[in-house]
């Protein structure tokens, strides 16, 4: 039974050096689609190659993330100025993309202290959920420290096809999502790990671990999350008959 990786950051650093041979591995273990987000505006073309020479079986994700790094290595808080810079790219390839993303609010306290930094970032975000309802993409979605908010601006813009990637925040505010048609991915993370690097193979220890609490069979819940991938990410039909 195959699977789909909703989210992962194949752009990064990390993955330079055997790209290649991540991809080779995710398909052996049988991944259907690796979805693959993007945080600002340096990953874009990378990803676009990506899904290029991969095509259907990587898929890109324009967006900008609610942290963002300068040129000397320093984060900060996203503002409207890092996404006007990002605009053009993701207009130019809108119809080589999956979904908006990796969009959100992130309010640790490191990167938005004040309420100023809040706002941009809620700002960002909304203008993205525009750009996503104007492209009818989905939104591929980041919410640390920040998860009633994140949910309520959804809601408050009338995003509709969301998936909320590690979504940490109460169970309470979880169901708000449910209840307004978002999605919740689970990441191999949930499982305490001496594993330096994450990597697409490793939805399977999700899978695992969702299955125990569940009580059901890793098949199960490998065909559910397939379903529910496909209602999230529509364009992926075309590509995988489950």
């Amino acid at each position: 039974m195959g699977a789909v990786d909703c989210h992962c950051h194949l752009a990064a650093p990390d993955f330079e050096a055997d790209i290649e041979s991540v991809l080779e591995e995710a398909k052996k273990a049988k991944i259907l689609a690796l979805v693959v987000v993007a945080e600002h505006s340096g990953d874009f073309e990378k990803i676009i190659q990506l899904s290029e020479r991969h095509s259907g079986f990587v898929f890109a994700c324009l967006g900008i993330h609610p942290v963002q790094s300068s040129p000397t290595g320093c984060e900060h808080s996203a503002t409207l100025q890092d996404l006007d810079a990002a605009l053009p790219l993701i207009e130019l390839y809108k119809d080589q993309l999956l979904a908006i993303g990796e969009v959100g609010l992130d309010f640790t306290p490191r990167f938005a202290s004040t309420e100023e930094q809040k706002k941009g970032q809620r700002q960002v975000l909304i203008k993205q959920i525009q750009l996503a309802k104007q492209f009818d993409l989905p939104l591929n979605v980041h919410s640390r420290s920040a998860g009633r908010p994140t949910i309520n601006l959804l809601k408050e813009q009338g995003a509709e096809k969301v998936l909320l990637h590690a979504f940490d925040g109460k169970p309470s505010v979880a169901m708000e999502g449910v209840m307004a048609g978002y999605f919740f991915s689970i990441p191999p993370s949930i499982v305490r790990s001496e594993q330096v690097r994450n990597e697409p193979k490793n939805i399977f220890i999700a899978a695992e671990y969702i299955a125990k609490i569940k009580g059901i069979s890793v098949d199960d819940v490998l065909h559910i999350t397939t379903q529910n991938a496909l209602k999230v990410f529509p364009k992926l039909k075309n590509i995988i008959r489950k």
